[in-house]
């Protein structure tokens, strides 16, 4: 069994439309797709700030995580997507308050544009379960 594959689902309204998996688990590594913030109903959470984003970002992360029997102590790489790189240090709060203790390898990169306008930021993370 250890070398099955898990998909998570959220049930996110893009996820049937493009064809992917919110996690996917193999053995003992899990890999979480690009995250942005969304709310329950789809809609943009805290359109256009930055911190906020990141924050809701981090949460949606955990929750897949948590879904694939990982924990964000588990995180080893996360990657960055910002549409305003002058707000960087916002996006980095935000994952310091949720990695300090963790440090996982990490790329933060401006980008032209997400998949919707007022998305500000899109996250992924790679965990890798020690436990």
């Amino acid at each position: 069994m250890n070398g099955m594959r898990q998909n998570v689902f959220s049930g996110g309204q893009w996820e049937d439309e493009v064809g992917y998996s919110r996690a996917v688990k193999v053995g003992n590594q899990v890999s979480v797709s690009g995250t942005a913030a969304v709310q329950p109903d789809g809609s943009v959470y805290a359109p256009g700030d930055m911190y906020a984003q990141a924050q809701r970002c981090f949460e949606l992360i955990d929750r897949a995580l948590q879904s694939a029997g990982a924990t964000m102590l588990d995180v080893v790489r996360t990657r960055i997507y910002v549409t305003d790189i002058s707000q960087w240090q916002e996006a980095g709060k935000a994952h310091s308050e949720r990695f300090q203790s963790v440090r996982p390898a990490t790329t933060l990169v401006a980008v032209s544009a997400l998949i919707h306008p007022d998305m500000v930021i899109e996250v992924e993370a790679d965990a890798i379960i020690n436990h």
